[in-house]
């Protein structure tokens, strides 16, 4: 469904993005913010996904500052590969490419409205885009390094509203964050889920079909209501 396009940031890094377009009339955009293996085929069938609710969906290569074209899968040393390659990029980084790829969103619709949605890694920068990057609403699966970001920038605050997903049983998020999070963000919904880490993606083990199927409903609807 989808096709490779090619981005430039505000740095002049040039990267490669993912992007899968609706059928009809867009009802506006969706950024997809990657894990940390890459946009592989999961990442871009959530795109395709997203693309068939009536949005352009737009996932912009982050790893294309380290490793050109990096796709990972989940096992063996994935994990260890992905985290080498995203955490050394900080967090300025990626937010310049996922900029470029809201920028393009916009344009893609004509100056419509922008949603970002991001997992693991990725989720984690979603919920810095909605304090820095001025798109219209974000959501953000199992982030686990959002109190990260907090504790290096206290004073930061959403400028979008916000919806986070986590697993109960996610043995990288330990729920005393999740409490943690919702103290800070009294208004923010953030839901918990009978599962664990990665469980909205069914490459993986710990994938949960229903947890994943209610997350999208959710999220659907949150971008119905504030991309209207």
């Amino acid at each position: 469904m989808g096709k490779q396009i090619s981005l430039t940031a505000s740095d002049g890094h040039t990267l490669t993005a993912y992007r899968a377009e609706p059928s009809g009339t867009a009802m506006g955009a969706v950024v997809v913010v990657q894990e940390i293996f890459g946009v592989n085929s999961h990442i871009r069938s959530v795109a395709d996904g997203y693309a068939e609710q009536g949005y352009v969906a737009i996932a912009p290569a982050l790893f294309d500052r380290v490793n050109p074209n990096m796709e990972l899968g989940y096992e063996g040393d994935d994990v260890a590969t992905g985290r080498d390659a995203a955490f050394p990029l900080g967090w300025d980084a990626p937010l310049m490419d996922i900029n470029a790829a809201i920028s393009d969103a916009r344009n893609a619709t004509g100056g419509g409205k922008v949603a970002v949605v991001g997992y693991c890694w990725g989720g984690s920068l979603a919920y810095l885009a909605s304090c820095k990057s001025g798109v219209d609403c974000a959501v953000g699966y199992y982030g686990g390094q959002i109190l990260k970001i907090l504790g290096s920038e206290p004073e930061l605050q959403p400028n979008a509203p916000v919806m986070l997903h986590f697993g109960e049983h996610d043995s990288g998020i330990p729920l005393t964050d999740v409490d943690q999070l919702k103290k800070r963000h009294p208004d923010i919904p953030i839901h918990l889920y009978d599962a664990g880490h990665g469980f909205n993606c069914d490459q993986r083990a710990s994938f949960s079909k229903d947890s994943s199927e209610l997350a999208l409903q959710r999220t659907l609807e949150f971008f119905a209501e504030h991309m209207a």
